[in-house]
């Protein structure tokens, strides 16, 4: 049997979830800190989305074209690392905006690519992408408790430097991983080029429904932290609560082979979106009661952890291997429109109609996508990548 490089595959994820882990919940809170308004914060946070958008797509079809996924792996990390250093330079609002562009348009050429490599290393094993994927969950549970921890001890002021910490580990760890290319697939590839296998049923509808997923998520991750930092709760506790919504994805993803087989991608998928429309519910009426806060966060395991994983899935048994990078790139970029156009709204509405009603918008648009999954995808979606 091909022998697995886990551990290689394993120690990317983490440091690439660890970034996340350092942005999602403190990069708003860095802006605030910084001086910025809600709306000036909504429209920094998704500047990173707006490059997920494009990006994504050109790397993917760079990385289909010429096979050297890996180096674009390598040259995305180092590209992120470089630009982000700017920050240092000026706080002015344009500069940090050009930061946030630049930055995010090498660091979304990375993991795309990187997905294709791990699938293409699994091999007859995908099941195992969650075992390799949940070390991203612990780099984010570990880096969230951690830097929960320092900011209550040390200015924000800290913050820039441990990002680029943060980020010369990603490239380290991306000299450390072998490369791999994926097996032609011939249920797939005998079915036309990418666009032929993008108007295949289901295909759309899966990814619109993956817009309205990421367009939820636009006021938890821009809003979060600040709005339990209003709600009295202490830095070091939301970095808790954060890593508490991972360590739920984590356990998933432990589970997430069986559940594959047990359940289709559409069944798993559509109670992803009904469990996502609770949540936000919850968090914008009820944050302020903390068994109900920790009950939200739990619900991480589905409106990431099992709608990733199942995403991840669904992907890689849609297309072929020449068109798998382009596959993936896709799904990154519409997750990168729907997370640009939930930051956007969520600046706007904040401060305008408070929070109850931005997370209820959030909600209303999981329920959309859970009747598009239900009306629109084929109740025959596979349990496996086709082989």
């Amino acid at each position: 049997m091909h022998r697995l490089p886990y551990w290689r595959l394993s120690s990317f994820y983490l440091f690439y979830f660890s970034l996340l882990g350092a942005t999602a919940p403190f990069l708003a809170l860095y802006f605030d800190h910084l001086g910025f308004s809600s709306a000036r914060i909504g429209e920094l946070l998704a500047i990173p989305m707006l490059m997920r958008c494009l990006a994504p797509n050109l790397w993917g079809w760079l990385g289909d074209r010429s096979g050297r996924r890996l180096a674009i792996v390598r040259l995305g990390a180092l590209g992120t690392l470089a630009c982000f250093a700017g920050i240092f330079l000026s706080h002015d609002y344009l500069w940090l905006a050009l930061v946030m562009a630049s930055h995010a348009f090498f660091w979304h050429a990375v993991l795309p690519q990187f997905e294709v490599i791990t699938l293409a290393h699994l091999r007859e094993q995908a099941a195992r992408y969650s075992q390799i994927r949940l070390w991203g969950s612990i780099g984010f549970i570990l880096t969230v408790i951690g830097l929960g921890q320092l900011f209550e001890r040390f200015s924000l002021d800290v913050y820039p430097g441990v990002l680029l910490g943060i980020m010369a580990g990603i490239l380290v760890s991306s000299l450390w991983v072998p490369n791999a290319q994926p097996e032609a697939r011939g249920a797939v590839e005998g079915e036309g080029g990418f666009l032929a296998q993008l108007r295949h049923p289901g295909v759309p509808a899966f990814y619109l429904s993956v817009v309205l997923m990421q367009l939820g998520h636009g006021p938890y991750y821009t809003f979060l932290s600040l709005h339990l930092e209003s709600l009295g709760y202490a830095r070091g506790l939301i970095g808790q609560l954060w890593a508490l919504g991972v360590v739920a994805e984590v356990l998933l993803f432990l589970v997430m082979n069986r559940l594959l087989t047990r359940f289709s991608l559409r069944q798993v998928l559509l109670a992803s979106f009904l469990l996502a429309a609770l949540r936000w519910l919850l968090l914008g009426n009820l944050a302020e009661y903390l068994a109900v806060l920790l009950f939200a966060q739990l619900l991480h395991a589905a409106t990431f952890g099992s709608f990733h994983a199942a995403a991840i899935h669904f992907v890689q048994g849609s297309f072929g291997a020449r068109q798998q990078g382009q596959g993936q790139a896709l799904y990154a970029a519409t997750a990168g429109i729907g997370g640009a156009l939930g930051a956007l709204y969520a600046g706007y509405s904040w401060s305008s109609l408070g929070p109850a009603w931005t997370f209820a918008i959030a909600s209303l648009t999981a329920l959309v996508a859970a009747v598009i999954i239900a009306n629109r995808l084929p109740r025959s979606a596979s349990r496996e990548p086709r082989p």
